[in-house]
């Protein structure tokens, strides 16, 4: 006879001791006897549920409850008897914690890629917490706990951080244009991204209570970036402000010299002031240009003929004609789709009025119907 045969409950409650555990148990191994008129005692914060011939029978609110034939399915010893006494019909009692479990951790253990409009591609990490509680107690025991004794926070947090990564993936490609604008839509992004994953959680019986990101960073040379351009906006007149800075330098300069016994060389500085302001302001008026890169996007001088950063060429001799790549002239087929440079592009049909449109017309010029 196993140790579980000898198993007779009498008294049924439970206490969460730890403050992570979502259920427990009774018994914590295999199944057991409940006595008849054994006391189940619920409390606020939990639910009962109690399993019959392996299915969830009768559920159990907050309370105490005499367990009769009458409410739970229980043979007596008197019909137990073919079996030595001892019942083959077993129970078990799965209590569940209904309290919000706050302060669980979600974050990416690897970057995520993102296309910004302004700076390309990016990797991006991102970091947060939720809240959960179990609002279907038989769904969360069929679906995640199953016949296990304990099921605690720390089982089902990191796959559940996996979803929210996954969701918030997503919403960035969707709804995120540049990572200038971040900072100020994390409650924004936050609440939207809490109504993607209402569906993901209650597949489980648990609701998301809560959810807060607490920051989403790019590279340091990305996050760099973000900082000068910050800082240049904050300075209205650059010309003037390259004065400013040139002139505070060399004033300590000439100070320093004078100190030292080296009047001249302070006026000899002073001197040369005008003609470096004109120098400086010249040199801020001739800056080149910069533009975006036609493929990946990166900021770089109107004159180049190709981009540092992924190689595309950047001046237009002719096209590809069915992915709009910059050809080379003496280009036979396109490097980036394989296609015959010679192709000619093929003209847009309306369904509507069969009006023949230019390649890459989103309206027909005809009727204005939206071209698919």
């Amino acid at each position: 006879m196993g140790a579980d045969n000898l198993i007779l409950l009498e008294v049924l409650e439970w206490f969460d001791e730890t403050g992570q555990e979502l259920l427990h148990r009774l018994p914590e191994r295999g199944s057991g006897e409940i006595k008849f008129g054994a006391q189940l005692t619920v409390r606020e914060s939990q639910a009962a549920v109690m399993y019959y011939k392996g299915r969830a029978g009768d559920a159990f609110g907050p309370g105490r409850h005499t367990l009769k034939t009458g409410n739970i399915p229980i043979i007596t010893k008197l019909l137990s008897s073919p079996w030595g006494m001892t019942s083959p019909l077993r129970a078990e009692v799965y209590f569940v914690n209904l309290k919000v479990f706050p302060n669980l951790k979600w974050g990416t253990r690897d970057p995520v890629a993102f296309r910004d409009s302004e700076l390309g591609f990016v990797r991006l990490r991102a970091h947060g917490m939720f809240n959960i509680r179990v609002i279907q107690p038989v769904l969360f025991i069929n679906t995640l706990a199953g016949t296990m004794g304990k099921y605690s926070t720390e089982q089902i947090e990191e796959y559940l951080g996996r979803v929210i990564v996954s969701r918030l993936n997503d919403y960035l490609g969707e709804t995120l244009d540049t990572l200038f604008s971040l900072p100020a839509q994390f409650d924004e992004m936050a609440e939207d991204l809490k109504k993607r994953l209402v569906r993901d959680f209650v597949r489980f019986g648990l609701a998301l209570d809560d959810l807060h990101i607490n920051s989403i960073t790019p590279p340091e040379e990305v996050q760099a970036a973000i900082d000068d351009r910050s800082r240049l906006g904050l300075i209205k007149d650059m010309d003037k402000f390259v004065r400013m800075k040139a002139g505070m330098a060399m004033e300590k300069a000439a100070a320093a010299n004078s100190e030292a016994g080296g009047a001249a060389i302070g006026m000899g500085l002073g001197l040369m002031m005008p003609g470096l302001f004109a120098g400086m302001q010249t040199q801020a008026q001739t800056a080149p240009e910069q533009v975006p890169c036609s493929d990946c996007g990166n900021r770089i001088p109107a004159s180049a003929r190709f981009c540092p950063l992924c190689g595309q060429q950047q001046i237009v001799l002719m096209q590809c004609a069915s992915c709009g790549n910059n050809l080379t002239p003496d280009a036979k087929f396109c490097s980036r789709c394989g296609q015959p440079a010679d192709r000619k592009p093929a003209p847009v049909i309306c369904t509507a009025c069969n009006q023949e449109n230019l390649p890459g017309a989103k309206f027909c010029g005809g009727c204005g119907l939206k071209l698919c």
